[in-house]
């Protein structure tokens, strides 16, 4: 329950930050929030062996992890630089996804109650949502490629004094 909890917080801060801006990004509240609480849901993850021992949704978590760290360090990287910037906020939206994944297979192989919409974890439909969740995440990363392209070329830097001093 507790890890659920987190997860929510987590994947809610994400679309905040996605959406007040279009871009996830630690400079803001919402950022913070959802780069803290993905990597505790990530971690909780790993301790959660519902389905036998050490499996695929262990190694999303560990993948989260190290996405959420790439992002960090590009974010931390690019502080003066808009490459850096771009791959971060892309490499948080990438985590943002990875929490549809076990969202959607814990959800819906247990909802409704009594005559859940998929099967098992390993059922093909649900393979088939979680694949148009990825078309739909990849577009959202190609416009927001574009965009901060464009804010790029403005010169309007979205980067707080305060992480450009970290």
């Amino acid at each position: 329950m507790l890890h659920t909890v987190i997860s929510l917080i987590g994947m809610g801060a994400g679309f905040v930050a996605l959406f007040a801006r279009f871009r996830i990004g630690r400079d803001t509240r919402a950022g913070r929030v959802f780069v803290l609480f993905t990597a505790l849901s990530a971690i909780t993850g790993l301790f959660i062996y519902h389905h036998g021992g050490f499996g695929k949704p262990h190694v999303l978590s560990i993948a989260t992890l190290v996405v959420l760290a790439l992002g960090m360090w590009q974010e931390r990287r690019g502080a003066t630089r808009w490459q850096g910037l771009r791959v971060a906020s892309l490499l948080y939206t990438v985590a943002l996804f990875f929490h549809f994944i076990p969202g959607l297979t814990e959800t819906f192989t247990r909802l409704p109650v009594g005559a859940p919409l998929f099967d098992s974890p390993d059922d093909p439909q649900l393979a088939m949502c979680v694949g148009v969740i990825a078309v739909l995440f990849v577009g959202i990363g190609i416009v927001q490629w574009r965009h901060l392209r464009r804010l790029a070329g403005r010169g309007a830097m979205p980067v707080s004094a305060s992480l450009q001093a970290k």
